[in-house]
């Protein structure tokens, strides 16, 4: 072989393995790089399941808090519920030249009374009903009976043909009769339910009273925790929680007058006893989406046993149906405003959900609650979905 050609041959031997060598550099520099692609979706999974986990865990702490703190997330709701009752009161007072501090203590003193009032006429209600349960009991046993016996018979006829007849007289029955509830038993039943109501009820006037007169520095003081760039969305967005709640309060309280009275003139033509005390709860219980209609029917028919006949129900089922009907159809939209819209599905969650956690002052306290939510929801960038779940 020539000086060259040798040359030649070693140039391209050289070429040769430094290109193998660059391919196996190239081929080392993937795989490094596919394993550490690999490795960062492991780190953003575990991440991601972080974040999962401790939104969980977050709200189930939320959930414990809400439940052994119920006292006082209750309390304060129902003085915010009834602050907003009396603000147009005090509104009206501060006017006609009436100091905010006097008015806000003729307010909560007139709300007192009139509350005081209300709890008077219901327990001198609850006392004939309660001597009264006897005889519905009897009149529910009574109608069931009708149903039962046919059943009886058949277990009768059965057990005959299965067992030979017992010889001998047997003793009659002894029936046992109790004791008709009455209030006074009944509170020191439940004297540690009731104490904590009345613990509560305690620190109401104290908490609308300053509610009421630190109204506007609590209204400034919270738009001012946001930063400068979201003040007027937190502004417009308490301003809109605000209506919302006075508009809701009015307009269920309009809503259930107008239904306790269709509901006492109907149960006063059917010859119903306490016919004005049933139509009131039948009243607020209609209140109640979706399920309203049952509640609201389950008073009248129980007042009514042995002394309706059967179309005398079908006429008391068939008008409360159609008086909850009305009322959430008609009356609600109309006088409720579109201050509070949430779909059907969203208001059944959240009346399972706050009457799971917070018994029936959780029915009560649910729809505002969740309206509020919703508000805030649609204010922010990152929750609009949620608001617009809950929306119509």
């Amino acid at each position: 072989m020539s000086r060259d050609a040798g040359r030649v041959f070693a140039r391209s031997t050289i070429e040769a393995k430094g290109k193998s060598d660059s391919d196996a550099v190239v081929e080392t520099v993937l795989d490094n790089a596919e394993a550490l692609h690999e490795d960062v979706e492991v780190i953003h999974a575990s991440l991601k399941a972080v974040s999962i986990a401790q939104i969980v865990i977050a709200f189930v702490a939320i959930v414990a808090l809400l439940y052994f703190l119920r006292f006082v997330f209750i309390t304060s709701l129902c003085a915010v519920l009834a602050a907003f009752i009396l603000e147009p009161l005090v509104a009206w007072l501060a006017g006609v030249g009436v100091p905010r501090a006097a008015g806000s203590t003729l307010a909560v003193l007139a709300g007192t009374f009139l509350a005081g009032a209300l709890g008077y006429f219901l327990f001198i209600q609850v006392e004939p009903i309660s001597r009264a349960l006897p005889q519905y009991s009897d009149r529910i046993k009574q109608s069931l009976s009708r149903i039962q016996e046919p059943i009886s018979r058949l277990e009768r006829s059965t057990q005959a043909l299965t067992e030979s007849a017992r010889d001998g007289d047997e003793a009659p029955p002894i029936e046992v009769r109790e004791e008709a509830p009455t209030p006074s038993h009944f509170l020191v039943s439940n004297f540690g339910t009731i104490g904590e109501v009345l613990f509560a009820l305690s620190f109401l006037p104290c908490l609308i009273y300053f509610m009421l007169t630190w109204k506007n520095h609590a209204h400034r003081a919270t738009v001012l925790m946001f930063p400068e760039e979201h003040r007027l969305i937190a502004f417009r967005t308490v301003a809109r929680i605000s209506g919302m709640i006075r508009s809701f309060l009015i307009g269920n309280l309009v809503v259930w007058l107008i239904g306790a009275v269709c509901y006492t003139v109907l149960f006063w033509c059917l010859g119903i006893p306490f016919f004005y005390s049933l139509g009131f709860v039948c009243g607020f219980l209609s209140l109640i989406p979706s399920v309203g209609a049952i509640l609201a029917a389950i008073p009248p028919v129980v007042g009514g046993m042995g002394i309706l006949h059967m179309t005398g129900f079908l006429i008391v089922v068939g008008c409360v149906f159609v008086v909850h009907v009305v009322m959430l159809n008609l009356l609600y939209p109309k006088l409720v405003g579109k201050r509070v819209l949430l779909n059907p599905l969203a208001v059944v969650l959240a009346l399972l959900f706050w009457a799971w956690l917070w018994g029936a002052m959780g029915l009560i306290l649910a729809i505002p609650m969740v309206a509020a939510v919703k508000i805030v929801c649609d204010h922010t960038d990152s929750w609009k979905g949620v608001g617009a779940w809950l929306g119509i």
